[in-house]
């Protein structure tokens, strides 16, 4: 680890973790290396260096640097926002999640899943997590360095304006100075995350699963116990579970990696594609099906294809009641275009 032997004059009420893609690729080792040197030189920030997010060990330098801060963090990483909040919130490192976005886009204060009407707590609300902010920034947005520090720099200057709200001075109790390097050899990871802001403890997850994955804690709340269990690729859980809660930050289907989309019916229109399931009568539970069937048979053991949970599952997506995106659709069909 390099780190300054002497701390910053002036306080430190926020820390940027600029976590590292999982390849060598120089453009995004110099743009990592960019944003890093900058952000250092901003008055009230400490910058922070890791492998990439996904790929922490648990009890690793890493994470135990991580797990030392208590101020204020602005996370830039190579995966979705919302993956990677949820990476470090199972690992120790909580606080409110805030998507940094463009001013030009439209900024959702709530998820699609979040703002469906449930009898049902979500697990965030039974657990509130710190009032600390962790403003999550997805370096695949653009390829300019200035582009990520002119975002620091807002969010940065909005906590230091002393007419702005919650502006007090939060130390940053790590050895080191405004600049930590954490080298820590890791490897390529596969496990699912869990969004407790979605999730709401329906266990659909560690029924379904049959590799040991998921577990609870001493609170009966779901967790993932053995994320090392995970069959590698597969993405199986995720389709079945009711609130859309389960990230693989490393798929290629933008929905099951985490990303938001804006809208109610945006979410709608695209789960059937961003979650990859197939053209033609198959539905995500099928294919979720499949998908556990192929990694069983893989593992020497016997395929279960749809079972009685599954098929409730089922029922319940088609006996919910229609709304005005499917009655348009239904209207667009009966035109026969």
């Amino acid at each position: 680890m390099i780190s300054a032997n002497v701390q910053s004059e002036a306080s430190t009420t926020w820390t940027v973790v600029l976590s590292k893609g999982q390849s060598r690729n120089p453009v995004k080792r110099s743009l990592e290396q960019a944003i890093a040197e900058a952000a250092a030189q901003i008055e009230g920030v400490a910058v922070v260096v890791v492998p990439h997010l996904y790929d922490l060990p648990k009890g690793g330098e890493s994470l135990t640097t991580l797990g030392e801060i208590e101020s204020n963090l602005i996370v830039a990483s190579w995966i979705f926002p919302r993956a990677a909040h949820w990476v470090l919130d199972r690992n120790g490192v909580r606080g409110q999640f805030v998507a940094v976005e463009d001013e030009e886009e439209d900024d959702s204060e709530e998820s699609p899943a979040a703002t469906s009407e449930s009898d049902v707590d979500r697990v965030t609300e039974l657990y509130p997590r710190p009032d600390r902010e962790i403003h999550c920034i997805d370096l695949k947005t653009d390829e300019d360095a200035e582009h990520f520090i002119n975002l620091v720099r807002q969010i940065v200057q909005g906590e230091l304006d002393p007419n702005s709200n919650g502006g007090e001075e939060r130390s940053l109790p790590i050895v080191g100075g405004k600049l930590v390097q954490v080298d820590e050899t890791t490897s390529r990871r596969w496990y699912p995350v869990i969004d407790f802001s979605r999730c709401t403890n329906c266990m659909e997850c560690v029924d379904f699963c049959l590799f040991g994955v998921y577990g609870v804690d001493q609170a009966e709340t779901i967790l993932v116990e053995q994320p090392d269990n995970c069959r590698k690729g597969c993405p199986a859980c995720s389709r079945v579970c009711p609130e859309n809660a389960i990230i693989f930050p490393q798929h290629k289907a933008p929905a099951i990696a985490g990303a938001d989309v804006g809208g109610e019916e945006g979410f709608k229109i695209d789960l059937s594609k961003l979650f990859g399931a197939p053209d033609g009568s198959d539905d995500a539970i099928a294919t979720a099906a499949r998908e556990r069937d192929e990694q069983l048979l893989l593992s020497g053991r016997e395929a279960v294809g749809i079972d009685d949970q599954l098929k409730r599952r089922q029922q319940d997506m088609t006996q919910k009641p229609k709304d005005e995106l499917d009655e348009l659709i239904d209207s667009l069909d009966a035109l026969d275009l």
